[in-house]
C-alpha cells in the first residue's frame, strides 16, 4: 500500500506535540567524529597558473565546527534533548580543538576517546558566495583498535540503560565495524532500544536487524546494487529490497527534491513531499534527519510521524549554509506552516 503523506492541522498538532517532548528524550551516538573546517572567502578572478577560482580569504570567518556524529548530537542539543557521544579523535591540535568546542557547548565529552594511532579527521569546506568552491579532507578510514573499540563498548555498557535509543553514525572513518554493532544490538534488546542508523554505502552487511535505516537515494541504489540510471528499477523496489536484505523494521530513503520514501513492514509505503523552500548546502542534511528522526521515535512517534517530523527538519536545514542545527521554534514553525 503506498500512501502520499499531506500535513492537516489534526496531524500538525499531533506532530507538535511530539516536538514539545524532545526535552525529555536521551539518546547514545556511536560513530565518527570529524572537525570541520569553514574557510569563507570571495572569487572575482580566475588563477593564471591553472584553470580555478582564486578565492580571497575573509580571515575573520574562518570557523571550526564540531561535524559528523557531534553534528548529530548539537542537532539533538540544539532541540532541548540530551545526549551522549561516543567515537575516536586523534591526539593532535585539531583533536584537542575538537575536545575545546565539544565541552564549550556543554555536550557530554565522557564517551569522546582519544586514539594514539590516528589522526583527528578534518574536512575543510572552502565557501565563496553562499556557494562550496572545494573540500579537502585529512583523514585515516583504517578501523580503530580492539583496545579502542572495547573502550567504545564499555561506554555503551554504562549508558544505554538511561537512554530512549541509539544512533549510529557511519561516516566509513573506522569506527563502526560489524564486531561493534554486533556487541550494540545485543545491548539494545537487552534493555530494549531502538537502533537508527545513518548509513554508510560500503557498509550495509553491518547493519543487520537494526531498527531503521535513513539512506539517501544513490545508497540505497548502491546497498542492493544497482545504478541510479537503472529506470526498470523504482525506489519502491529499493526499499522493498533493503527491508528485506537488513532485516530491519523500516527504511526511511531521503530523496532530496522529491522529499522522502519510507517503508514498514506488510508493504507499507508512504511518500513524504519535501518541505525545502529553497536549497543553499545540503551538507549535514543527513545528520538533521537522523536526529530528528530519533529524537522523535524517543518521544514516542510512530515511524510515519517521525518521519514527517525528520522531513520538515531537513527543509530547514538545507536552507543554511554548512552543516548547521536548527531550533525547536524553527521545526514547530516549519510543521505549522
Amino acid at each position: 500500500m503506498k500512501e502520499r503523506i499531506t500535513l492537516t492541522k489534526t496531524k500538525k498538532k499531533q506532530l507538535t506535540e511530539l516536538v514539545e517532548k524532545f526535552a525529555r528524550v536521551k539518546l547514545l551516538i556511536i560513530g565518527d567524529f570529524i572537525l570541520d573546517q569553514y574557510i569563507f572567502g570571495k572569487v572575482s578572478r580566475i588563477s593564471p597558473e591553472a584553470p580555478v577560482p582564486v578565492v580571497d580569504v575573509d580571515v575573520r570567518r574562518e570557523t571550526y565546527v564540531p561535524g559528523g556524529a557531534l553534528n548529530v548530537g548539537n542537532n539533538i542539543k540544539e532541540l532541548g534533548a540530551t545526549v551522549f557521544p561516543c567515537g575516536a579523535i586523534g591526539r593532535d591540535l585539531y583533536g584537542r580543538m575538537f575536545l575545546k568546542r565539544v565541552k564549550s557547548e556543554g555536550i557530554d565529552s565522557s564517551g569522546i576517546i582519544i586514539d594514539n594511532e590516528r589522526p583527528t579527521t578534518l574536512k575543510t569546506r572552502v565557501i565563496a558566495h553562499s556557494q562550496q568552491v572545494v573540500r579537502i579532507d585529512r583523514e585515516s578510514r583504517e578501523d580503530i583498535s580492539h583496545n579502542e573499540r572495547r573502550k567504545v563498548i564499555d561506554f555503551c555498557r554504562k549508558k544505554v540503560k538511561d537512554v530512549d535509543g541509539i544512533i549510529i553514525e557511519d561516516y566509513g572513518k573506522g569506527v563502526i565495524s560489524p564486531e561493534l554493532l554486533k556487541e550494540i544490538s545485543i545491548l539494545a534488546k537487552r534493555y530494549n532500544k531502538f537502533i537508527a542508523v545513518d548509513p554508510k554505502e560500503k557498509h550495509f552487511q553491518y547493519y543487520k536487524n537494526v531498527t531503521i535505516i535513513t539512506p539517501n537515494k544513490k545508497e540505497a541504489y548502491c546497498a542492493v546494487g544497482v545504478s541510479l540510471e537503472d529506470k526498470q528499477v523504482t525506489i519502491e523496489d529499493v526499499g522493498k529490497r533493503i527491508l528485506k536484505k537488513i532485516g530491519c523494521q523500516a527504511v526511511l530513503i531521503t530523496l532530496g527534491e522529491e522529499g522522502m520514501a519510507l517503508f514498514e513492514g506488510k508493504g507499507k509505503i508512504s511518500k513524504i513531499p519535501t518541505a525545502a523552500q529553497e536549497v543553499f548546502d545540503v551538507s549535514g542534511a543527513g545528520d538533521t534527519v537522523i536526529a530528528v528522526l530519533s529524537l522523535a521515535l524517543g518521544a514516542g512517534a510512530n515511524f510515519q510521524d517521525a518521519a514527517l517530523i525528520a522531513n520538515c527538519a531537513a527543509g530547514i536545514v538545507v536552507g543554511k549554509v554548512g552543516a548547521a542545527a536548527i531550533t525547536k521554534e524553527e521545526l514547530v514553525s516549519s510543521i505549522n506552516t
